[in-house]
């Protein structure tokens, strides 16, 4: 399953979670996958898209970044391609 993990970075000091990144490398448990991520201009928010089939490797992932002033929202997202075709037998 795709999820895009919605990072908000506290103060929008996004300083000492590059740091840890920079020390630590993204420290993902095996089986999940980091396939790209975005920032906004602001430093408010970073946008990541992750993939994995079992919920709990995220888990380990959010609490390997306790301390470090972010907090994290994880939507599952299905591909547009994927969605385009499920809802293609109901066009007109």
């Amino acid at each position: 399953m795709l999820f895009m993990v919605i990072e908000r970075f506290r103060d929008d000091d996004m300083i000492p979670v590059y740091e840890r990144l920079r020390d630590s490398g993204r420290m993902l448990p095996d089986g999940l996958t980091y396939a790209g991520s975005w920032v906004e201009p602001g430093f408010g928010r970073c946008f990541q898209l992750m993939e994995c089939d079992d919920l709990r490797l995220l888990q380990r992932w959010v609490l390997g970044w306790r301390g470090c002033g972010v907090t994290f929202e994880i939507v599952p997202v299905v591909p547009g391609q994927e969605t385009g075709e499920v809802v293609a037998p109901f066009l007109g």
